[in-house]
């Protein structure tokens, strides 16, 4: 069975003035997802800046998260790290703080060979007893995890059992999906592309955009699955602007641009990342109230 099916979002984590995480905002997002169709929350991923957490802030952020939750909708914590023992580490501390699955990096800077995918998947695996979905994004980490290899660790490690497919190259996920043939569960990574792998046979999307329209994002997902094919796709191009927008500068500056300006959240982020220039923040706002997102 999934973990789940539909629409997962990419949480941003909100974070005070000063930097400290604002667990009162992060508490009120839950409330906005669970009551908003999203189907899970992955937290601590790329774009919930775990990147530029200490490891005890990462935990703490997973933990509040599976409180405030509280099993309503899963829990998918990002633990992955360039470092095997630190993925194992942080992997473990996940399952024991209620996550109910864990999504994987690929090692970023110093990357890894196919074999060496194969062996730092299997060993984060093995460390724990909750399902992993491997998180292809080789833009961000010069690592791309090829479709026999992603298909021999769902065939081999029980755990595994899906992957987040965000290379953007059609071509290989149409491999992989042959390859795999309902072996692993496929999501998409990248917003504009969630009609195109759900005729893969994929389950859904990870999502940043989810971050501003869950309920489209859920929907679009879901009329997939019914049949409606045509309202599937509708929503997916209504959404272009959009998910162009939300990418204008490195992913998460412009999200969280625009869950300042929804009133969701702050919109502060950590160095290195640095607030969206000022032409940036134009066409995020332009994009928001074309698509009818209200401004504050």
């Amino acid at each position: 069975m999934a973990i789940f099916t539909g629409s997962a979002v990419a949480l941003v984590t909100p974070f005070q003035k000063d930097g400290a995480v604002d667990y009162d905002q992060l508490h009120s997002l839950v409330e906005y997802h669970v009551a908003n169709k999203t189907d899970a929350i992955v937290i601590c991923g790329t774009t919930g800046e775990a990147s530029t957490m200490t490891e005890e802030e990462h935990m703490e952020v997973i933990r509040k998260c599976v409180e405030y939750v509280d099993k309503r909708i899963p829990v998918i914590a990002g633990t992955g790290s360039n470092c095997t023992q630190t993925a194992v580490k942080l992997s473990k501390e996940a399952e024991e703080a209620g996550a109910d699955a864990l999504l994987v990096v690929t090692p970023y800077y110093n990357k890894a060979t196919q074999n060496g995918l194969i062996k730092h998947y299997t060993m984060i695996a093995e460390a724990v007893n909750i399902p992993i979905i491997m998180y292809n994004v080789p833009g961000r980490t010069g690592c791309n995890i090829l479709p026999a290899t992603a298909v021999k660790l769902a065939k081999e490690v029980k755990n595994i059992v899906g992957i987040k497919e965000a290379s953007g190259n059609i071509a290989q996920v149409v491999k992989l999906a042959q390859l795999a043939d309902g072996c692993i569960d496929i999501y998409s990574g990248n917003d504009e592309q969630v009609v195109p792998l759900l005729s893969l046979g994929g389950k859904g999307v990870i999502s940043v955009t989810a971050n501003i329209i869950p309920e489209d994002t859920h929907d679009m997902v879901a009329k997939y699955l019914e049949g409606d094919v045509a309202g599937s796709l509708a929503l997916q191009l209504k959404a272009v602007n959009l998910c162009d927008a939300m990418f204008c500068e490195v992913n998460p500056i412009p999200v969280k641009k625009a869950v300042e300006l929804a009133g969701l959240c702050s919109g502060y982020v950590r160095m290195p990342m640095t607030e969206a220039e000022p032409a940036s923040v134009e066409k995020i706002k332009k994009a928001m109230q074309e698509y009818g997102i209200s401004l504050v």
